[in-house]
């Protein structure tokens, strides 16, 4: 792999005190990274430095404001997996950290911003770590989220510094660490505010190097770590492997580990896809406007209900005050206790300090009174899922709001033109579609009405962005993209479950190819009542592939609305969820008294001899099941999200295929190491995924294949062309 580079990245110096500073600072960018020719030239200067016997130490540090060094070139490290040079390329690396690593004089990192992958497993092969304080500096080797393993000596050093353990712990999760968390798992030695960083630095090269045999944990390897779930990345139990043994074998054994399984990872598709998804993400935090765009600073969120309380408490810990505002004073003082109790979760889990939440909570107004929002610059209206209601809401708004105020919509479903078409700034009104719940979920749908115009759309997104959401546009349609797409796959496993399956294997079939829940356990989250609602609106634009099953209706009239009532699929007791005991029999019992018979859905009960012979690496079921019925279900009900994601495409509800892809990876959760549906159904092949919607739609009309995939199935062509 060619070493191109057009300025130093790295410079030297070296004080009367004899000690060098090798300072990273890659020209032109606020970042610096390890690229092949960022790494020749850290050789260079390697060289060099053991070239002059006058030297007593060296220090490595960085020059940028918040980042030290941010780890390999992940688009080096794609083409270099694609074109077979992935090996290469982190040899190189190896043999430079190893250089590193055996300097005869001794040395430290100056940590000061972003320390991930590469950029800490430089900092792991000095003999010390000083961080700064500062709250920019996190570290951590977050390799394994993306299909990949620390290669550079991470899976080696760290748990010959830390133990196996905490070391698994680190890699295995793949977070970021503040200075402080890093300081108590020892993964740095010491932490110094910014201003005196080098200066700690040189305080530690005056201990020497230190003996490594000296702090490598008793241990050969720990009979406490357990080995990791995978969900379907297999860099989890690569990185285990190498963990759970490193100590037990020499650090060139355990090097030729690391470099044999990224260079293996890197051939796979779900970690190409995994890095796919990175790229993704930065793009759709980043946008493409140029445009400097005006801070918001006053909102109003209009219903106190589940969704209203949560956008509100997220708005104003980004910064925003908001009025929330509500029929009822009991839903206010409702909501404002949801709030209360998202900041304290917040504060309990470390993800806020008491005084911000404190911050948070003083921004938000609760206010039962209509008044004026002419200087409110968004308001968002959140209450219930019915037209009627949101009308009546829009057309006050109309009064209330000033000139330029952005009315947006949080519906989830109904049509965002129609309200427009009740205000007298249509041009103004915009689908901003949260997800539930609001602190965890990242997407927001950014649904464009026939009116809205082209200020109001970049406003919105900017204004997403600001809050730190990943806006995806899309057309108003009936159920826009996510749901659009999700609902014929909940509503289908509903109608298995209806035909005598077990809700447990319909969700562990999902669960096993990547899904981060099963559908009938989705449909409990989301509530029963909600689902029917949705499926029904649904319905009325698609047809019979959003049917609600009956028994959605049942449990419905039964009051088992899944979480939120205790019990639906499945009973909920606090966290603990069991099967519903008896509940197909009861639901039978029913249907025998009332004429209802569930349906047949037979077809799906007996894999296919071509399905029989499938490779698994490239199949929807789960590599290695060996479960031809849980094959089936995955078959159906996933087939079915790829179909409505291609006619997504083709009737230009979303502007790319990644558009639809991304947006269901952070709607619901669909396993990122798929790509998407979309590129799923590449890997599959998009011949065999509509022979296989073809085969099903022989008995169910509703899997007919729509003609963009039939299209790409006759010529050969892909939603992606790379």
């Amino acid at each position: 792999m060619p070493a191109v580079a057009t300025a130093p990245m790295i410079r030297r110096e070296t004080g009367d005190d004899r000690v060098c500073v090798l300072t990273f600072d890659r020209p032109d960018s606020g970042a610096n990274i390890f690229d092949a020719a960022t790494l020749d030239e850290l050789n260079e200067h390697l060289e060099a430095i053991e070239k002059d016997g006058s030297l007593r130490g060296l220090i490595i540090t960085s020059a940028k404001k918040s980042i030290f060094v941010a780890g390999a070139d992940l688009k080096t490290l794609l083409q270099a997996a694609k074109r077979g040079e992935m090996r290469e390329f982190i040899h190189r690396g190896q043999k430079v950290f190893k250089r590193l690593a055996q300097l005869r004089i001794p040395t430290v990192a100056a940590i000061h911003g972003a320390s991930a992958g590469g950029g800490y497993e430089v900092a792991l092969a000095c003999d010390y770590r000083v961080a700064s304080d500062d709250p920019a500096t996190r570290i951590g080797l977050p390799e394994t989220s993306l299909g990949l393993l620390p290669a550079w000596g991470g899976c080696t050093r760290l748990p010959r510094l830390i133990g196996p353990e905490n070391a698994a712990e680190v890699i295995l999760k793949g977070k970021l660490y503040s200075a402080q968390e890093a300081l108590k798992l020892g993964v740095v030695d010491e932490i110094a505010p910014r201003d005196q960083l080098l200066d700690r630095a040189r305080e530690k090269l005056r201990g020497g190097k230190p003996k490594m045999a000296g702090r490598a944990p008793a241990s050969p390897a720990s009979q406490n770590l357990r080995p990791p779930k995978s969900g379907g990345n297999p860099a989890f139990e690569r990185a285990y492997e190498i963990i759970n043994r490193t100590l037990s074998i020499s650090a060139e054994e355990s090097l030729r580990m690391e470099l044999d399984g990224i260079v293996e990872l890197g051939q796979t598709e779900s970690t190409q896809n995994l890095i796919r998804n990175f790229f993704l993400a930065e793009k759709y935090k980043k946008g493409t406007s140029r445009t400097p765009s005006e801070k918001i600073v006053h909102a109003a969120v209009i219903g106190a209900g589940v969704m209203g309380s949560g956008i509100a408490q997220w708005l104003s810990s980004r910064g925003v005050t908001v009025i929330l505002r509500d029929v009822a004073r009991e839903q206010i003082d409702r909501g404002l206790a949801n709030i209360e109790k998202v900041y304290a979760d917040a504060v309990k889990r470390g993800l806020m300090a008491e005084e911000k939440a404190k911050q948070g909570r003083a921004r938000i107004c609760g206010s039962t009174a209509p008044m004026e929002l002419r200087d409110v610059q968004f308001v968002i209206e959140a209450t219930s899922e019915k037209m009627e209601v949101k009308e009546k809401v829009f057309r006050e708004l109309a009064m209330e709001a000033g000139p330029k105020t952005v009315v947006a919509t949080n519906t989830s479903a109904l049509p965002v033109s129609e309200l427009a078409d009740v205000t007298v700034s249509p041009e103004h009104v915009i689908g901003l579609h949260f997800f539930n719940p609001v602190s965890r979920m990242r997407l927001v749908e950014v649904v464009i009405a026939k009116q809205t115009s082209d200020e109001t759309r970049d406003r919105s997104l900017a204004f997403v962005r600001q809050i730190g959401k990943v806006p995806v546009i899309v057309r108003d349609s009936p159920g826009f993209l996510v749901n659009r797409v999700l609902f014929p796959y909940l509503l289908d496993a509903a109608g298995l479950f209806e035909s005598g399956m077990d809700a447990e294997q319909i969700d562990r079939a999902l669960v096993q190819w990547g899904m981060p829940m099963g559908p009938l356990r989705l449909i409990d989250e989301i509530g029963v009542d909600i689902t029917i609602d949705i499926g029904n609106t649904l319905e009325k634009a698609y047809g019979q592939r959003d049917h609600v099953a009956t028994v959605l209706l049942w449990l419905r009239d039964q009051r088992m609305l899944g979480r939120k009532a205790g019990a639906g699929f499945y009973k909920y007791e606090g966290k603990k969820q069991t099967p519903n005991e008896g509940l197909m029999q009861r639901i039978s019992s029913h249907s025998d008294r009332s004429g209802v018979k569930p349906s047949a859905v037979e077809e799906s009960r007996d894999a296919t001899t071509e399905e029989k012979h499938r490779d698994p690496s490239t199949s929807p079921a789960p590599a290695g099941s060996g479960q031809d019925h849980d094959v089936n279900i995955v078959h159906r009900l996933i087939l079915l999200m790829v179909n409505e994601a291609a006619r997504c495409v083709e009737e230009k509800v979303v502007d790319s295929p990644a558009d639809a892809d991304y947006g269901m990876i952070l709607g619901t959760g669909f396993a990122p190491f798929r790509g998407g549906p979309l590129r799923f159904a590449e890997h599959f092949g998009i011949k065999e995924t509509v022979e296989e919607l073809e085969r099903l739609a022989r008995t169910e009309e509703k899997f007919a294949p729509c003609e963009i995939l039939k299209k790409h199935a006759r010529d050969g062509t892909k939603f992606y062309e790379e």
